[in-house]
């Protein structure tokens, strides 16, 4: 019995760490075609992708609190379906309304995913055997990257954007009967309260923080920004006055689970905007078609998705400690690399790939670090925690590109005029998203609890 529900655990693991990232990186290709038909406006046509990762971001840390309340394989089971139901409904959008309300929905669904899969994974397996399981999902969200727009062009192109969100709902299916077969419940924290009014000023203050970010350096950005710090701030003064506060920060005085956390954070704020960028550079510098360039960039998470795994078994083995710092500095060394060597597809694509083992390196790793330094009560707090910090992260990145793009080129297309700046732009971002990179090997490093 106890073989057969770790079976469909790993099963559970692989799809549900599959299918949101692959919606969120093939709705990217789709996009051109969604606006055309649809007849929707570049503002619309940006927040499809923009919204359903703020929702992620403000719901996740709420919904891991909730879950550990009432269940996590019952809060998990609904989400997926709620996730599957969206993607069926999208696919008959009739307007960038409509489609943008349903990946609102989509979103919701995915935060009640990716606050429970982790811990329910970590929950299932001995900590002997916690890496591999963690492996396999981190595979699972990787092979989703490197599919998404890889099948997401050829679905489009074949057969319409509206059977990408089509795609979905067969893997859906299999991930609620696999859920279903689960006979274990995980409540650690039942019959505590579910603290509202924490949940409600610590969401506005995402909101506000992440929506200022992404105005900066506009003077309403700013202003959203500091809003959101001090709705940050009046938060953490609350949750310490709270027996049962939504997020109890009172867990990040555990050294190690504060700095690699932080780690996390950083490693998504420095990598997401990386692609985001070469996947410009390599259409409008270097002359490539979409399909080659998507080609090109699918060499990362490729890479990332064969190598997980391995890396995970490994760290049940290995101080996952030194093979996170040994990742993270691998990415830092292909980063700069991509700063300086970027004119030719034999110097980038062995980058790329160095990137992605560096990555896998560092993930599955941190993942068995964070998941180690506490006990299962606060797995879904854990869970939740990770799954937020990289949504963070990658929110961050966007709006740190967008920022450098904004104060080089401003609100002009990317042509012959200013492509040299553009050129210009990417390199010094990659150079400062270099740094970050050193910075998360520090943070690591620092991560150990004294002797």
């Amino acid at each position: 019995m106890i073989k057969d529900t770790r079976s469909f655990a790993l099963v559970l693991a692989f799809l549900a760490s599959f299918i949101t990232p692959f919606v969120g990186s093939s709705i990217n290709i789709a996009l051109p075609p969604i606006s055309q038909e649809l007849s929707i406006n570049a503002l619309i046509m940006g927040w499809i992708p923009t919204t359903y990762l703020l929702v992620l971001a403000v719901l996740l840390i709420p919904v891991g609190r909730f879950s550990d309340i009432y269940g996590r394989k019952k809060i998990f089971s609904l989400g997926i379906i709620i996730f599957t139901t969206a993607s069926f409904l999208a696919g008959f959008s009739i307007s960038g309304e409509m489609l943008l309300f349903l990946r609102v929905i989509q979103g919701i669904g995915s935060a009640m995913i990716f606050a429970n899969v982790t811990a329910m994974v970590a929950s299932v397996f001995p900590v002997m055997e916690r890496g591999r399981a963690l492996g396999i999902a981190v595979t699972g969200a990787y092979l989703g990257l490197f599919l998404g727009p890889v099948l997401g062009g050829i679905l489009t192109e074949n057969l319409g954007w509206r059977s990408i969100f089509f795609f979905n709902v067969p893997l859906g299916i299999i991930t609620t009967f696999a859920a279903f077969k689960l006979k274990e419940e995980w409540r650690p924290a039942a019959g505590e309260s579910f603290d509202l009014t924490g949940t409600f000023i610590l969401g506005i203050s995402m909101v506000l923080v992440i929506l200022g970010l992404t105005q900066l350096p506009e003077t309403i950005g700013l202003l959203l920004l500091i809003a959101g710090l001090i709705a940050g701030l009046v938060y953490y003064l609350y949750q310490s006055r709270v027996e049962a506060p939504v997020f109890d920060l009172s867990i990040f005085k555990n050294r190690t689970f504060g700095f690699n956390s932080l780690a996390t954070l950083i490693s998504y704020t420095a990598s997401y905007p990386i692609i985001f960028l070469f996947s410009l550079y390599l259409q409008y510098a270097l002359k490539l078609n979409p399909a080659t360039a998507g080609l090109v960039l699918s060499v990362q998470p490729l890479v990332i998705t064969l190598s997980s795994s391995y890396f995970g078994r490994l760290s049940d083995k290995k101080d996952p400690r030194i093979l996170a710092m040994g990742g993270m500095s691998l990415v830092t060394l292909a980063t700069f690399g991509l700063a300086f060597f970027n004119d030719y597809l034999w110097e980038i694509i062995p980058l790329l790939m160095i990137m992605g083992i560096g990555f896998a390196l560092f993930g599955t790793p941190n993942n068995n670090i964070v998941f180690s330094s506490v006990k299962k009560k606060y797995f879904g707090v854990a869970g939740a925690s990770l799954s937020t910090m990289r949504v963070v992260g990658q929110l961050l990145g966007m709006a740190f590109a967008l920022l450098l793009l904004n104060i080089f080129i401003g609100g002009s297309f990317i042509g012959p005029d200013n492509i040299d700046l553009f050129i210009l732009c990417t390199q010094i971002s990659l150079i400062l998203f270099g740094i970050l990179c050193f910075g998360a090997i520090l943070v690591t490093w620092k991560g150990k609890e004294p002797d």
